[in-house]
């Protein structure tokens, strides 16, 4: 079926604006406690603790039922936090994927056995699940992946491997993507399933993967004959595309898709107005950086409302994601030639700092969560254009 791009625009209410000062004077007491120092890209930087903290403030599965240890606020209470969180540079990686969509993918297909299992130990900071979908010969497109799992007495024999899984190695959890009947050319997608697997499972191991800034966030995972009893299953047996394709909408559309640098921005931006008066190519160059981002944020602000509101804006999640990558791709470029012109220190100084972690880290943001082309192929399938 044919569909149309929809981004109603959407005000931030003033409770989200009034939790913001909140959040910002915690991050400013953690900063001046020197708890961490802002990074580029940290909703890759891991540091448990901190993940507890915001835990125990009440920060982590915010929109969540109470009963499942949530509190009950709104998407958008949500996306005020995290994006305060991400401009700040805080380390928001051990719970990040729970956060973001195990916890709600559970709520929609995971039992009530599950919800009661993970997710108040997720809310309070101290469960942090992986994600298993990318394998080496199946990354962006999910319906080639290969790792099976076979009927046994009592659940699921598991065997394959998974690949870029963003800290499998400080994990208690996984949620794996797998086989559950044969591939069918017809209907790739169909015979997919969910399981949920226990990072100290007999049979699974885990290999570090160091990246380009030399460090370790992916992982190779491992699944030699392992054990999955049924109540570790997500949903039907044979609907995992489906429940993939609704968790990516919340994997696609968050700020975390153009905010990674944006304190190279911000950097850049003191720098400038601390210096004599830039030129004209210089405020065009800049201003066209800002607007870019204030456009992306009113988007993404209007897919977090539709999706509280209960629909499923694939279409618009996937192009949140790639113009939001794309600009990520562009920024630190940008900003080097910006501060280049403008007598601005690469080598030494916060703004150096930032720039160039942003730099190692920049040609992954069109590839992560699924390429460019990929999304492009389904934005343009879902508008009839192919």
């Amino acid at each position: 079926m044919t569909q149309t791009l929809n981004f109603p625009h959407q005000p931030l209410p003033d409770s989200a604006e009034n939790l913001r000062a909140d959040i910002r004077a915690f991050l400013a007491e953690e900063r001046r406690q020197g708890s961490f120092q802002p990074a580029s890209d940290s909703w890759l930087a891991c540091d448990p603790e901190f993940s507890r903290k915001l835990g125990a403030a009440g920060w982590l599965g915010m929109t969540w039922p109470r009963k499942y240890g949530g509190a009950e606020r709104s998407a958008l209470d949500r996306y005020v936090v995290t994006e305060e969180l991400l401009c700040a540079g805080a380390p928001v990686g051990a719970h990040w994927a729970s956060d973001r969509q195990t916890g709600p993918m559970l709520l929609r297909f995971g039992t009530e056995e599950q919800r009661q299992t993970f997710m108040p130990p997720m809310a309070r900071g101290e469960c942090y699940f992986a994600l298993g979908m990318s394998e080496p010969d199946a990354g962006s497109d999910l319906a080639a992946v290969r790792t099976r799992a076979e009927r046994v007495d009592g659940g699921w024999r598991l065997n394959g491997r998974k690949i870029w899984s963003s800290y499998a190695h400080r994990a208690h959890c996984m949620v794996v993507l797998c086989r559950t009947s044969p591939r069918d050319d017809n209907d790739r997608h169909a015979g997919l399933s969910q399981l949920l697997v226990e990072m100290d499972s007999p049979g699974l191991q885990v290999r570090g993967i160091t990246n380009l800034a030399g460090v370790q966030h992916f992982n190779e995972v491992l699944f030699e004959d392992l054990f999955v009893p049924d109540s570790r299953v997500v949903g039907e047996i044979g609907n995992g595309w489906q429940q993939v394709v609704g968790e990516l909408a919340y994997e696609r559309s968050g700020p975390e898709r153009f905010l990674s640098y944006y304190g190279v921005l911000a950097e850049l931006v003191a720098n400038l107005a601390a210096g004599p008066t830039p030129d004209k190519a210089t405020l065009a160059a800049t201003g066209a950086l800002i607007s870019q981002l204030a456009s992306l944020r009113q988007m993404s602000l209007s897919v977090a409302a539709r999706l509280e509101a209960g629909e499923m804006p694939a279409l618009e999640a996937a192009l949140v994601k790639d113009l939001g990558t794309r600009f990520e791709r562009l920024l630190p470029e940008q900003a080097r030639l910006i501060a280049g012109a403008n007598e601005i220190s690469t080598h030494q100084g916060e703004f150096a700092r930032l720039l160039r972690g942003a730099i190692l880290h920049a040609p992954s943001a069109t590839l992560r969560g699924g390429t460019n082309e990929i999304l492009r192929g389904a934005i343009a399938r879902g508008l009839g254009l192919r």
